[in-house]
């Protein structure tokens, strides 16, 4: 499926949704399973019909921004900083879920530590090789489940998963998880990314059901 067609077909299934009537939950669920959501065994594959093929040797991470140490990162760097393990549940907004992903990767609080953001930073702006970028409150991303994953359930990140290197937010829907991720970039004000300007909830909890603006 061409970038074209999948960004069109995505927009056209969430003005479906708009037309029956959905709105955000004023109150947060609390079942385990997100409200809107069936469970998958299986674990579809959504991006932007193009997988990016990034040879290690030429893949890098460049953090910046509102940071008082900007750092480039090749991939060999990346691996020699301490690495987590994380189990977790990933929720898709197009409505499944798979529990229990098991995520290897650093964990994002080594990453901000490694650059230390300015105080006035709120907000973080994720870039891809593939073109896409996604916007995240800075408060969620320093829960303890949040990380730069590199592996899934001890293997290497596939490429049709977002490898060699993918966010992973656990918290919110699985689009605010940049695949294929490139950049990071600590801002002061919020910056819209590629679903958020076309009509996607900018926070994305899934027990608010937070799927569209």
């Amino acid at each position: 499926m061409s970038k074209e067609r999948y960004i069109a077909a995505k927009e056209k299934w969430a003005e479906k949704q708009l037309a029956k009537g959905f709105k955000p939950r004023d109150t947060a669920a609390t079942d385990r399973l997100p409200p809107g959501q069936k469970l998958t065994a299986g674990f579809p594959v959504l991006d932007l019909g193009v997988q990016p093929d990034i040879p290690l040797a030429e893949w890098s991470l460049t953090l910046d921004g509102l940071v008082e140490k900007p750092a480039v990162l090749a991939w060999a760097q990346l691996n020699a900083l301490p690495q987590v393990t994380d189990v977790s549940d990933f929720h898709c907004v197009t409505t499944w879920s798979k529990y229990d992903c098991e995520w290897s990767g650093v964990a994002f609080t080594t990453l901000f530590e490694l650059v230390s953001p300015r105080p006035e930073a709120k907000f973080v702006y994720f870039t891809s090789y593939d073109g896409y970028s996604t916007n995240v409150p800075l408060a969620h991303c320093l829960d303890d489940d949040v990380l730069l994953a590199t592996k899934f359930g001890g293997e290497p990140v596939s490429r049709e998963h977002g490898g060699p290197a993918r966010i992973i937010i656990p918290k919110l829907y699985a689009w605010k998880g940049a695949k294929f991720v490139k950049t990071i970039t600590f801002l002061a004000e919020d910056r819209l990314g590629f679903w958020e300007v076309r009509g996607y909830h900018n926070v994305g909890d899934p027990w608010k059901e937070e799927r569209y603006a």
